[in-house]
């Protein structure tokens, strides 16, 4: 698969990835996570204007899986990824952050950040495992990265473990 910038053509597909995406969650119980909305079109064509939205794209140039990015504490934060159950289990999401890594890398950034769910085989296992993060201890936890915990749990995310995770670049 191809990986590109996202266009502003491309938004309503990434909500529908998100849906889909989401709908994994109502399979192990988390029907809330389920059921969340995608961002917006606004908050999407931010991401895509400021360059920090990229897909991974079909023979047919139709994305299948989403990235975007946010600039957290001079590192780069992985807002979200999402991959189209249908493109699911072929590396897809990986390959999404492996080009990110590169380019962060390439810009002189010192790590990638995420947070995520601890007990879904799809988030932290699968990032520790197969993406080379390693969670991060409370302590360890920047300024920004625990405002963005602050903002999970007012959301309603922390009814399920969630961690912080970093990969060094």
């Amino acid at each position: 698969m191809r990986i590109r910038t996202s266009t502003l053509d491309d938004i309503p597909v990434l909500q529908d990835i998100e849906r889909a995406a989401g709908r994994c969650f109502r399979d192990i119980g988390m029907d809330e996570i389920a059921d969340d909305e995608p961002l917006t079109v606004p908050e999407l064509a931010r991401y895509q204007r400021e360059g920090r939205a990229w897909v991974s794209v079909d023979e047919h140039d139709v994305p299948v899986a989403y990235l975007i990015t946010d600039p957290v504490d001079g590192n780069v934060h992985v807002e979200q990824v999402s991959v189209h159950p249908d493109a699911a289990r072929r590396g897809v999401g990986r390959s999404l952050i492996e080009h990110v890594a590169r380019e962060a890398a390439a810009d002189g950034v010192a790590a990638l950040t995420l947070t995520t769910f601890t007990e879904v085989a799809w988030n932290a296992p699968y990032y520790a495992a197969r993406c080379g993060f390693r969670a991060l201890r409370e302590a360890e936890l920047t300024p920004g990265l625990r405002e963005i915990r602050r903002l999970e749990n007012a959301h309603g995310l922390d009814r399920w473990p969630r961690i912080c995770m970093r990969r060094e670049l």
